[in-house]
C-alpha cells in the first residue's frame, strides 16, 4: 500500500480518536457539573440534621412540635415550632391566593391571546420583576400595601401578614406566569385544531384542552411559587413583624421561620448556644416543608404527563 493511501486512513483516525476524547471529556464535566449540585445539596441536609441533633439532645421532638410558643431567646425559653410554622403556612397561602389565580391567567393570555409582538415585549418586562431586590418588595409592602389595607381594615396593625403575602403574591406572579406559559405553548398544536374543528371557541380550547394538556407544566410552576413564597426572607421580616404567634389569622403581626433565622444570625447569640442551635433545627423544618411540596409537585406532574 502506498504511502499516499495510509495519510488519509491515519488523519482519519486520529480524528476519531481526538473526537472521542473530547466528547469523554465533555461528559465529564457535564458529570461535575450535576455532582456539584447534588453534593451541596447534601451537604446542606447534613449541616442541617448534625447541627439540628444539638439542638434536639437538650429539646424533646415532642416539645418542639406540640409547643404552641416559641420563645428560645427569653430566660423562660419555650421551643415549639408552631408559631414560626403557622406564620410562614399563613404567609404562602395568602401570596398563592394572589399569585395563581393572577399568573396563570397571564399565562393564558400570553400563549393564547396575545400577539407575538405583544408577547415578546410584555413577558420580558414581566420576568424583569423577577429581579427586583426582595428589600425593595418589602418597604413597599410597609410603607405602600399597609397604609392602604388599614384604610380598607380599621385597626389593621402596621404589621401584618396580609400585606406581607399580598406583596410575595405578586413578587411570584413572573415565575408562574413565564413557567405556565411556556408549559402551555409546549402543548402540540393538533389539539388545538381538533378543538376548533369540534367548534370550540378559542376561550373553551384555551380552558378544556390547553389548560389540561399543559397541567404537568403548571403544576411545577406552581410548586415553584410555593417554595418561593415559603423560602422569602426579607418580605416578611420588614411587613409582617417578628412576633411568633401562633395565629392563622392574616390581619395579626406574626414571624415566620426565615425571619426568625435572620433575627438569630443578625444577633450576638454565641456559637454553639441552644438559641444558636435552633436556627438550624428552624432550618431543619423550612427544608422538610419544602421537600414535601416539591414531592407532591413531582408526583402531580408525573401523573399529568402520563395522561396527555
Amino acid at each position: 500500500m502506498s504511502e499516499s493511501t495510509t495519510a488519509p486512513a491515519r488523519f482519519g483516525a486520529s480524528n476519531l480518536r481526538y473526537r472521542k476524547n473530547r466528547d469523554r471529556v465533555v461528559e465529564m464535566v457535564l458529570l461535575l457539573a450535576g455532582l456539584v449540585a447534588v453534593f451541596t445539596t447534601v451537604a446542606i441536609v447534613g449541616v442541617l440534621v448534625y447541627e439540628s441533633s444539638f439542638f434536639f439532645s437538650h429539646v424533646s421532638i415532642r416539645e418542639f412540635l406540640t409547643d404552641t410558643v416559641w420563645t428560645p431567646l427569653f430566660d423562660d425559653a419555650h421551643y415549639g415550632i408552631l408559631p414560626l410554622v403557622s406564620g410562614t403556612l399563613t404567609v404562602t397561602f395568602v401570596a398563592l391566593i394572589v399569585a395563581i389565580p393572577l399568573g396563570t391567567m397571564i399565562a393564558i393570555y400570553l400563549s393564547e391571546f396575545a400577539s407575538h409582538r405583544l408577547r415578546e415585549t410584555v413577558k420580558p418586562i414581566l420576568e424583569l420583576l423577577g429581579a427586583v431586590p426582595t428589600v425593595v418588595y418589602g418597604y413597599f409592602a410597609l410603607l405602600m400595601v399597609t397604609p392602604i389595607l388599614q384604610k380598607l381594615i380599621p385597626g389593621l396593625p402596621g404589621f401584618n401578614m396580609l400585606s406581607a403575602g399580598l406583596v410575595i403574591g405578586l413578587m411570584i406572579i413572573p415565575y408562574i406566569a413565564s413557567v405556565g406559559e411556556d408549559a402551555m405553548r409546549a402543548v402540540p398544536r393538533y389539539m388545538r385544531e381538533g378543538s376548533y374543528a369540534m367548534g370550540a371557541t378559542k376561550l373553551q380550547t384555551a380552558l378544556r384542552v390547553v389548560v389540561p394538556g399543559a397541567f404537568s407544566g403548571l403544576a411545577a410552576a406552581y410548586i415553584l411559587g410555593i417554595s418561593r413564597a415559603i423560602g422569602e426572607t426579607m418580605v416578611v421580616a420588614i411587613a409582617a413583624g417578628m412576633q411568633p404567634t401562633f395565629t392563622f389569622n392574616p390581619t395579626e403581626p406574626a414571624a415566620t421561620i426565615t425571619a426568625y433565622i435572620v433575627q438569630v444570625s443578625l444577633g450576638d447569640l454565641p456559637h454553639g448556644s441552644i438559641g444558636y442551635q435552633s436556627i438550624f433545627a428552624a432550618g431543619l423544618v423550612l427544608m422538610l416543608m419544602t421537600l414535601v411540596f416539591n414531592v407532591i409537585g413531582f408526583f402531580l406532574t408525573r401523573k399529568f404527563r402520563e395522561a396527555y
